[in-house]
């Protein structure tokens, strides 16, 4: 490393020391972020309002209404309402749904193929009527298979669950908020690094001093991939060992990745650098153009498949969208090299365009 890059990448670190605003970006906002939104974002449905009307009043009905109220899954908020008053329940939001078991409940389950009862489920949230009723058909087998002697199943599905047998949602929610994390922090790093030379005054130092455009953005990238990895690891580690999210694969891939992406994120906080006329452009700039497209078309909640063509083919720019997959197939599947080579090449083109890019861009406010 030559004198002119080692002096660059000194005053970036003396810079670091002396500005509490950027040790707070690394060390406290990602852990903020990861405990906030991990707790915060999921898609589990637990403690649904429910209210039962029980017209059979026998102990059939009992312990078909213990059976659904025997997990957390619903939390019953009223007993026995009259059917002709669940629709104001409903307007009132007190409930999501409303179970009248009929009258004839016990003998139909005794005398009948089919027992019958209403369900009126509020679909105002489409997704939350769709985990009701499957939820419920789910208890419903299970109670007639043990009630309902003409009860026949025809063939059973015995399932076999691959990567993450409990069903964690944080299995697969932390690497995706990992990702989302280290991308922001990596590119509040540098998004600010070229704007606050022009604002403190320095500016006019480097342009009168023998340093080349590349030198600058080499020197300005170095100090902070060191503190950006650092700051990956603290968070994989986190979501290791206090979220439990296994990694099945190798921890050299998952690192070596980790400072592809985070090269990445750098170079875009660079390219946002040369771009905008002060730190807080800066930084509104980087978080819109990096929380938004990153959690609606990454891939991080909602899948890339079942998108429009048109965003299908956008997010293959975003770089969280490759190391979500990254991420997600070394944590749970235990993926090797050969298995994400596609995502790590794509990490790689778009790190090198954007360091380019940056780089001329510095080069056309020198002239």
């Amino acid at each position: 490393m030559n004198k002119i890059l080692l002096s660059i990448v000194k005053k970036e670190f003396y810079h670091i020391r002396r500005d509490p605003q950027t040790l707070w970006i690394v060390i406290a906002m990602p852990i903020v972020m990861l405990f906030l939104y991990s707790y915060a974002i999921t898609l589990e449905m637990r403690q649904i309002e429910i209210v039962i009307t029980d017209q059979s009043k026998t102990p059939e009905s009992r312990q078909y209404v213990e059976n659904i109220l025997s997990t957390d899954f619903f939390r019953l908020v009223r007993f026995d309402v009259p059917p002709q008053d669940i629709e104001q329940v409903f307007k009132r939001r007190e409930a999501k749904c409303a179970l009248i078991i009929p009258a004839s409940f016990a003998r139909d389950l005794k005398t009948k193929l089919d027992t019958k009862i209403q369900l009126l489920v509020d679909a105002s949230d489409p997704n939350a009527a769709n985990y009701i009723q499957k939820y419920l058909m789910q208890v419903n087998a299970g109670f007639e298979r043990q009630n309902n002697r003409f009860f026949v199943q025809p063939f059973s599905v015995e399932p076999r669950i691959f990567y993450n047998p409990a069903l964690k949602a944080h299995n697969f929610f932390v690497p995706g908020l990992i990702s989302v994390i280290i991308l922001l922090i990596s590119a509040l790093l540098t998004s600010i690094a070229i704007v606050r030379e022009k604002e403190n005054g320095t500016m006019e130092q480097i342009l009168v001093s023998p340093v080349r455009p590349a030198q600058i953005i080499i020197g300005k990238v170095i100090p902070y991939t060191l503190l950006a990895f650092l700051d990956g690891v603290l968070v994989l580690t986190i979501g290791h060992l206090w979220f439990r999210v296994p990694i099945m694969g190798s921890p050299l891939l998952l690192m070596g990745a980790l400072v592809i992406y985070i090269l990445t994120g750098l170079s875009f906080g660079l390219l946002v650098s040369t771009l905008t006329g002060s730190q807080r452009e800066a930084m509104l700039v980087t978080v819109l153009a990096t929380i938004l497209p990153t959690i609606m078309l990454s891939g991080f909640i909602f899948p890339i498949a079942s998108m429009p063509v048109l965003f299908r083919y956008f997010s293959w720019i975003i770089p969280a969208t490759h190391f979500i997959t990254i991420i997600r197939g070394v944590m749970l599947k235990g993926n090797v090299l050969g298995d994400l080579s596609v995502q790590i090449s794509a990490l790689v083109a778009i790190t090198g365009f954007m360091l380019a890019l940056s780089m001329k861009k510095f080069k056309t406010r020198l002239e």
